[in-house]
């Protein structure tokens, strides 16, 4: 994206529209869409949205697995120049209270088997007036409207056609996992998100010829922007799994026609270590674009595969990309590709914002060269946004250098936050869940270095005077409140927490201690649960 252009997500729909209505768009799991289908079920639903009172500058949450109803629910949400709201579908509980009540959902779009969970929390959520439901309810949700998506859209007669938004206004709320307080709406506009897509395409050398495949979630940024609005941008098709199956990725990718597949790096590394790799005879993937990839899996890909690999890139919901690999250059082992210089203004900072040296660790910050190329603050906390924005910098909060030859380099985390396949988890809001167990006096929620190359999730707690609790049993307490990326794999009882004179955990201890003689694992136990 140059600084000369600015559009909306909106336009690049009708764009689409015009050059190729009728071509192959998206598809679900060989549920075809062109983008004239996708316009026409949006405009219908935004019509019927419409009836009940939404209208510009209103939220639509979401808690849709992948599908067609997740992507027509985005497109009618904007289509009336209301803010979309797509929520991980892992949660439940204050997880979810938290993120509706938090944007002022008026709408949920909601799963039929995930009603339950909008049942439960429904009446804390005030401004929450209506749930549309797809499919069989699995429970019936009182105290709001409740309407069935079928029936909701055919009784509307006519679609609705899109108001006027502005490169700058606000398209969705992504909400990034909060590290000393609840996780934070981060507002996006039309023109970033759109801009985003374009970096990324740009980076992989994307043209109309190419098929994406990707299983990420489209309540992330990633997928939002790469499948749905990154295809509109550039051209071709893309292909959307509902989840990602190590099984069924080379019959899914020959299927499809893929020629990129966008993918985490920890589900690179599960297909790279697939004992059985004859299904991939056949294929036409010519890029596999997946971070962070291990050098032995990078190697796999290209040798065993036949595939070239981007996993050299470094973003976050605030700011996409900081750093890319530019296209024909070799990346070099550990490094996040080099600063983008094009949308955004990158430097690596002291603790006083004064640049350091090449070779030097800093925080990873960034500024942008052109209007809505980043995040436009944090919904409803402008002291959370200022504070980010010190000096005119946003500041990431993590550590990186950048060398003599301009590669960057992640080396660390300011943060308490953790990542898990590819998921941010709040340790706030964890803690927060775990202080609800009557056995539990303290506890301190932690990363633990994971073999796939992200964190693994410890808890490590203090129990009440007397209490009686086995960590099997608090691990399967936790995953009836917790997402199932968020289930602990680690939990030790413990008589104290490491503080520090006014009382804070020093986490950093706990992290240094990793997994003691005295940790209960999860996995070694053998206990497992269904990823939902």
């Amino acid at each position: 994206m140059t600084g000369a252009m600015r559009t909306t997500i909106n336009a690049e729909l009708a764009a689409r529209l015009v050059v190729d209505p009728d071509g192959a768009y998206l598809d679900f799991m060989g549920d075809a869409y062109s983008a004239r289908r996708i316009d026409a079920q949006a405009g219908r639903l935004a019509a019927a949205l419409a009836g009940i009172g939404v209208g510009r500058g209103d939220r639509v949450a979401s808690l849709l697995e992948n599908g067609p109803e997740q992507v027509v629910t985005f497109f009618a949400t904007l289509r009336l120049g209301a803010v979309a709201v797509p929520v991980n579908t892992a949660y439940k509980g204050e997880f979810l209270r938290h993120q509706l009540a938090d944007s002022g959902a008026r709408v949920v779009v909601v799963q039929g088997d995930f009603a339950g969970r909008v049942a439960e929390i429904a009446g804390s959520v005030p401004d929450l007036e209506a749930a549309v439901v797809v499919g069989d309810a699995d429970t019936a949700i009182v105290g709001i409207a409740v309407f069935e998506y079928g029936a909701f859209v055919a009784a509307v007669t006519d679609a609705i056609a899109a108001v006027e938004v502005e490169p700058r206004d606000l398209a969705c709320l992504i909400y990034t996992a909060g590290t000393t307080g609840p996780s934070k709406g981060c507002m996006l506009s039309h023109n970033y998100v759109v801009g985003m897509a374009r970096q990324i395409a740009r980076a992989w050398q994307r043209t109309a010829d190419d098929i994406v495949w990707t299983p990420l979630p489209l309540f992330h940024l990633n997928a939002i922007s790469i499948a749905v609005v990154g295809t509109l941008s550039v051209g071709g098709a893309a292909s959307i799994a509902r989840r990602f199956s190590v099984s069924g990725f080379w019959p899914e990718v020959r299927r499809s026609g893929a020629t990129i597949t966008s993918m985490l790096g920890s589900l690179a590394i599960l297909v790279a270590n697939a004992d059985d790799h004859d299904d991939q005879a056949g294929h036409h993937l010519r890029l596999c674009a997946a971070a962070p990839m291990p050098p032995d899996t990078d190697r796999i890909w290209h040798e065993r595969f036949g595939c070239a690999t981007f996993s050299g890139g470094f973003g976050l919901t605030e700011a996409s990309l900081l750093a890319a690999l530019p296209p024909g250059e070799e990346n070099r082992p550990g490094a996040a590709g080099k600063p983008n210089d094009i949308e955004l203004e990158v430097a690596i900072l002291d603790d006083d914002d004064l640049e350091v040296a090449a070779g030097e660790v800093g925080e990873l910050c960034c500024r942008p060269r052109h209007p809505d190329t980043m995040f436009a603050g944090y919904w409803n906390r402008p002291a959370d946004t200022i504070g980010v924005l010190r000096n005119l910098w946003f500041h990431t909060g993590d550590l990186a250098r950048v060398d003599a030859d301009g590669f960057l380099y992640f080396v660390d985390r300011k943060k308490d936050a953790l990542r898990r396949r590819g998921e941010n988890i709040s340790s706030f809001e964890m803690e927060k869940t775990f202080y609800a167990h009557a056995a539990i006096l303290d506890v301190a929620v932690h990363a633990v270095p994971s073999d796939m190359g992200e964190d693994e999730v410890k808890v490590t707690c203090v129990l009440q005077p007397g209490a009686e609790l086995t960590p099997e049993d608090l691990c399967r307490w936790a995953a009836e409140r917790v997402p199932y990326f968020a289930i602990p794999r680690y939990i030790e009882f413990r008589a104290d927490l490491p503080r520090n004179p006014v009382g804070r955990v020093l986490k950093y201890e706990l992290r240094a201690e990793g997994v003691t003689t005295t940790t209960w694992d999860r996995e070694a136990a053998g206990v497992t649960f269904e990823r939902r």
